[in-house]
Parts: structure tokens; sequence; C-alpha cells
């Protein structure tokens, strides 16, 4: 007969603990500040570039005093007078509206009021697009 005898415990004491603060709860400052209170020893440092708005490679290189001394104006290309004609022209021709047009070639209305006006930036597949929808050549013209 197993188990005749004295009842012995086998079993070792558990201890509960609370687990050690992560990096940046240590950081915090209420954990700073109740580590003052307690006595514990605090170590604080300022890094370099702490608190402000700048990455440790944006002081001022040779390329960017190149670029501050460069003169030349530069500007995106605009749709070419005769272009914007051209489309306006081929549009009327076919009596459609700017928003018709851009409905036609999947295109917002704005795209074409910026293009007849000459504000876009040539795109050569909306000036594909502008050509099959209104049936004319709008590109090789000089």
């Amino acid at each position: 007969m197993a188990g005749v005898g004295p009842i012995t415990q086998d079993w070792e004491p558990v201890v509960v603990r609370k687990k050690n603060p992560t990096t940046a709860a240590r950081k915090d400052e209420k954990a700073v500040n109740a580590a003052r209170r307690s006595g514990a020893e605090i170590e604080t440092m300022k890094k370099a570039t702490a608190g402000t708005n700048k990455a440790a490679s944006s002081s001022t290189t040779l390329n960017t005093r190149k670029l501050d001394e460069e003169t030349d104006v530069l500007a995106h290309d605009r749709v070419p007078t005769e272009l914007k004609k051209c489309i306006m022209q081929a549009r009327m021709d076919k009596k459609l509206t700017q928003a018709q047009l851009a409905q036609i070639i999947n295109e917002k209305p704005q795209i074409i009021q910026e293009y007849e006006s000459g504000k876009a930036i040539p795109n050569q597949q909306i000036i594909t697009k502008l050509e099959r929808a209104l049936g004319v050549k709008l590109r090789g013209k000089k």
C-alpha cells in the first residue's frame, strides 16, 4: 500500500516580485522623482541634439553651400501655348466641356483646366489620352 506513513510537503516557497521597469518607464518623470525620494542613484546626461529638431547630419556641407550659391533659376516646363490652343480648339470642335472631356479620359476636370490655362506640367500619358479622345495629333507639331 503506497502512501502509508507521514505526509510530507515537497513544495518550495514561491516569491512574487514586481517586474523590473522597462527602459521607457525608468525614464518617466514620475519614476525618476520616486527614485530621488527613495535615495537611489540617478545618472542624467544631456545629449548633443536633444530637444532640437535637427539631425546629426544637418550641418552645412559643401553641397548645400554650392546649392545656396547657385544663381540659375530652375522651373518645371509648362504646357506650350500651341498645345493649349490645340486642346481648346479640338475640344470646342467636338462640342465638349472640360468636365466631359475629363470624364472621357478618366482624369479630373482640374487637369483639363490646367492644360488649357498652361499651368500644367506636361505628362505624355495625359497628352496621349487627349489625342485619342479628341482625334487630333497634339505632339510633333512645331
